[in-house]
């Protein structure tokens, strides 16, 4: 008995330390649950390739837009566990479940069939408008919304998505009514804004630093705790009177069951993934500068802001496109 359990525990030790050499072996996808252009695909382009650089394997960005991410999520959540199939997620990951509850429906995923790799990046979402609205302030935006109730418009990546639970928190505490147009990620939500068919939306400091540049889109107000460093001259809410926070944020995640020695690796790629000097620099230009944190340290971050949104949801309510 007791050969026969040595043997045993030679072979797992043997089979781990195996499954450390040889993954990854093939190609890894990393599915983004948004359309090119917004956050997740932002952040996921430069983290993939520099992955590539260490990891020695193609990582090919999949999109799988659809639900404010809840399809690309579960897709993953569902995955073989196996390391070749990773998640960018944003911060909407923790909502649509609260959601579903809310709705009474059965949820598209469970946040425990996730296991975090890496926080990439976390930045307050800013509220742009179309530069032919005529406001300047979010005192003339309350303003003109309060004037013409229900006319204002803005768009969103989905429906209790990352962009739309920022919305809706300003909404409540203005006590303001907009239309709400819902598209299936950031990008197409900056292209309403941008052809003029809504007049505002929340976009991650990444997503809208080029348009804000050309002068296609105005900034407004920040949802930050403080004014982002790339963004000076845009004064945060609680700076005008209204205390809401919000932080668009994109990390990594795996199925939950993936085996720790192949999560290792990849929690040590990513570690070195965002050390490199290219990948800081192409985010430094996105005005998006890394928020790193590895995957303990994310699990904290991660539970505590799965709290915070989960109260905002049972706020806010019942809202929908």
């Amino acid at each position: 008995m007791n050969i026969r359990y040595l043997m045993s525990v030679l072979l797992l030790t043997c089979g781990v330390a195996q499954a450390q050499e040889t993954f990854p072996s093939r190609p890894i996808t990393m599915i983004v649950p948004f359309p090119p252009g917004g956050v997740a695909d932002i952040t996921g382009r430069p983290t993939a390739a520099a992955l590539e650089k260490i990891l020695k394997q193609p990582v090919a960005i999949t999109n799988r837009p659809g639900a404010g991410g809840a399809v690309g999520n579960a897709a993953v959540a569902n995955a073989k566990p196996d390391g070749y199939t990773v998640l960018m997620a944003l911060s909407s990951i923790t909502v649509i479940p609260e959601a579903d509850k809310l709705f009474e429906r059965k949820p598209a995923y469970a946040l425990d069939q996730l296991a975090p790799v890496a926080l990439i990046s976390a930045d307050p979402v800013i509220l742009v408008v179309h530069p032919s609205l005529p406001v300047k302030t979010l005192k003339e935006v309350v303003a003109l919304a309060r004037k013409q109730p229900g006319e204002l418009s803005f768009s969103s990546s989905g429906v209790y998505g990352a962009l739309h639970m920022p919305m809706e928190m300003f909404l409540h505490a203005a006590k303001l009514k907009m239309r709400h147009v819902p598209t299936t990620g950031g990008g197409p939500a900056i292209t309403q804004l941008l052809g003029g068919h809504v007049t505002m939306s929340a976009g991650g400091p990444a997503a809208i630093s080029g348009h804000v540049k050309a002068g296609k889109l105005r900034t407004v107000v920040s949802w930050g705790a403080e004014r982002h460093p790339n963004y000076p001259d845009v004064p945060t809410f609680k700076e005008q009177g209204y205390d809401i926070v919000y932080y668009i944020w994109a990390g990594m995640f795996v199925p939950a069951a993936t085996p720790a020695p192949v999560l290792k690796v990849l929690r040590d790629a990513t570690r070195q993934a965002v050390a490199d000097p290219d990948f800081k620099n192409q985010m430094a230009k996105l005005n998006s500068p890394v928020q790193y944190l590895d995957a303990p340290e994310f699990a904290k971050y991660l539970d505590a802001d799965a709290k915070r949104l989960a109260a905002v949801v049972k706020v806010v309510g019942k809202v929908g496109g």
